[in-house]
């Protein structure tokens, strides 16, 4: 899940059998690079494994590179070759793939700094911009090699938006809304029963603190004044855990938080279905997939009007997006949907709807095809 992973590590091995499929006339032979495609290794692993999904359930001659799985192994009926971290591997593996006249895509924009830099020698390349890495404090290199690029796929209007204001515009640009790895609704949405349970689910960086958890625990005395029985669960690890759990202890209503930490992706569905609200009220998300992740538990989400959240979150109708500049609006957001159940379920159905119509994995497969198509028939067609 998005948020609740530690830092990158060693992973097992994990083995999704091959199976063969027809090879597609429409897409040539292509180069994916992954910075990692692990679950419980954060959102970009996840779109990472869904655009691989799509691409062989397309027919792609598809060879996949991951940096930092180590060994090999099959994912979705494709092969994955792994380079255990190593850069050096990486950048040799993308120029074998460009040189042999594969058509490359990168999943994150410091993964395409390894793109052969000669147009001659590399070809058209496309490359996915992922939220936060596109936006602030946005290294140099990275900034080139984004703007070299052929194609720029954003996961938001807010996304691309954000960059182009900040940086420029882009050459060719286009948003794909991201997804869940799933097309059915859960056997077991939440329930809406035991004690009002508010959840947050987000990656804990010391650097980063614009998820919404400050804000949440700020308000939380007031919440629980209001709704005494009321709970917040905070689940995710990282470098940040030890400050956030240092905050919520220092909360008078500390009784009434729990920090989970890192949480195994299997047990993930155990907390939408407990939760009544799901609010991740953040200031710099590029998407967001926990928000739809909770949609598809039939969860109401509260985000924020700062960021992708409000592209995502339908305010008023799955929830509601609060302006964190109104401290009040956070507060008076949770009190009024711990109180009312009825009204919880309400968004929460609308939520799941909303879910059913945009964001199912083959919602996404459907929009990044056309997207990727539409590349391959203006960029790399025309140069071959």
């Amino acid at each position: 899940m998005v948020g609740c992973e530690p830092a990158p590590r060693e992973s097992e091995p994990f083995d999704i059998k091959a199976v063969a499929r027809p090879r597609s006339p429409e897409l040539p032979a292509m180069f994916f690079g992954a910075a990692t495609l692990t679950a419980g290794h954060g959102g970009i692993a996840r779109v990472s494994r869904m655009v691989a999904r799509t691409l062989i359930d397309a027919g792609a001659d598809l060879q996949i590179t991951s940096l930092a799985e180590s060994g090999a192994f099959d994912l979705h009926g494709g092969h994955v070759t792994a380079c255990g971290g190593s850069r050096l591997e990486f950048a040799t593996r993308t120029h074998l793939a460009a040189l042999g006249g594969r058509v490359c895509l990168y999943g994150t924009l410091g993964l395409s700094r390894a793109h052969p830099r000669l147009p001659r020698l590399g070809g058209p390349f496309a490359v996915w911009a992922h939220g936060i890495e596109a936006f602030e404090d946005m290294r140099r290199d990275r900034k080139r090699a984004l703007h070299r690029a052929s194609k720029v796929i954003t996961n938001s209007n807010y996304t691309l938006e954000k960059h182009q204001n900040l940086h420029g515009p882009l050459k060719d640009a286009s948003v794909c809304w991201l997804a869940t790895e799933h097309d059915d609704p859960p056997d077991s949405p939440a329930a809406f029963d035991g004690p009002p349970t508010v959840l947050i689910i987000g990656r804990l960086d010391a650097a980063e603190h614009w998820k919404g958890h400050n804000e949440l625990i700020a308000c939380w005395p007031r919440v629980v004044d209001a709704v005494p029985d009321a709970r917040l669960e905070i689940a995710g690890g990282g470098t940040g855990l030890e400050r956030v759990q240092a905050l919520c202890r220092s909360s008078r209503a500390a009784d009434r938080i729990e920090v989970l930490g890192f949480v195994p992706e299997e047990r993930i569905e155990a907390l939408f279905r407990r939760a009544h609200v799901f609010a991740m009220p953040s200031r710099q998300e590029g998407f967001g997939i926990t928000y739809i992740e909770a949609m598809r538990f039939g969860l109401p989400v509260i985000a924020s009007v700062h960021d992708a959240g409000a592209e995502v979150n339908v305010d008023g109708e799955t929830g509601y997006n609060v302006d964190l500049d109104r401290p009040e609006e956070l507060g008076d957001r949770l009190i009024e949907l711990l109180r009312d159940t009825d009204k919880a379920r309400e968004l929460g159905r609308a939520g799941a709807e909303r879910w059913a119509a945009h964001f199912r994995y083959s919602s996404f497969a459907e929009r990044f095809l056309g997207i990727w198509r539409e590349f391959i028939e203006t960029k790399v067609s025309n140069q071959r």
